[in-house]
This record gives C-alpha cells, structure tokens and sequence, in this order.
C-alpha cells in the first residue's frame, strides 16, 4: 500500500477501494489507513490540491467539472472549498478566453450567435460556470 500510495497522490477513497483487492479484515484494514495517515503517505488535503491544480493546469477542467469528480472520490466540501486556491483567478478567466477562442475558430459555416452559443456548451461540459463565461463576453 506504500507503494501505491508513493507512486502518486491517493485519497481514502481510492486506498479503501485498494484494499478491498487484498481480502484483509477491517482491524488490518484500519492499521494499514492509520500507518499510511501517521506517516504521511495519505493526506486528503494533499490529494486535493494536487487533483485541482492537475485538473486545471494539464487537462484544462473547470471548478464545477474539478468540484463533482472531487465529490465522487468523498471529498468533503469544505476541504474542496479550502483547496480551491491553488487556481489563480487571472489564470482561470485566461483560460476561459483561450478555450473560447479556440473552439469559436474551429465553428465553419455558422452565425455568429449560433458559434457563440455552441462554444458556450462546450465550455459548460469542461466545467466552467456560466456566470463566469457571461462576465468574460458581456
């Protein structure tokens, strides 16, 4: 399980779900969660914050899309809204604008309300609210 949990960040989640592969009792499973937690292996805010900065850095996901998937893995929304500052603001509005313009170019032979109301969607499914793309463009 150390080895799992070096090779990159894990939530409890993740580690419990691991585990289940193994057949241990709940007593074996509890030592091992306690020995990876006391020894800094397994650290749910460490998780957090590097799943949110890969997120929106490397696959480019906004908070809505970053916020559900952190959901799933059981994180509890207040560690979720305490992490959230590893986005900066400029950076998150920057590429916003970048998406846009690069899925707004690739629309061929549309209005220009009906480009600007598909690139809307697709910038909703990547998990940016819509109140932040309606600041940029008003």
């Amino acid at each position: 399980m150390v080895n799992y949990c070096v090779y990159q960040d894990r939530c409890h989640a993740e580690v419990e779900q691991k585990m289940k592969e193994f057949l241990l009792i709940d007593e074996a499973k509890e030592e091992i969660l306690l020995y990876l937690m006391k020894e800094n292996y397994l650290n749910e805010e460490r998780f957090t914050r590097s799943y949110i900065r890969g997120k929106f850095y490397i696959k480019h996901w906004g908070k809505a899309k970053i916020k559900m998937h952190l959901r799933q893995k059981q994180i509890s929304e207040k560690m979720i809204s305490s992490c959230f500052d590893e986005i900066d603001e400029d950076d998150y509005r920057k590429t916003i604008v970048r998406i846009y313009e690069d899925y707004s170019s690739k629309q061929k032979g549309l209005k220009e309300y009906q480009k600007k109301s598909k690139t809307i969607k697709y910038l909703i499914s990547r998990g940016f609210e819509y109140e932040k793309i309606n600041d940029i463009f008003d």
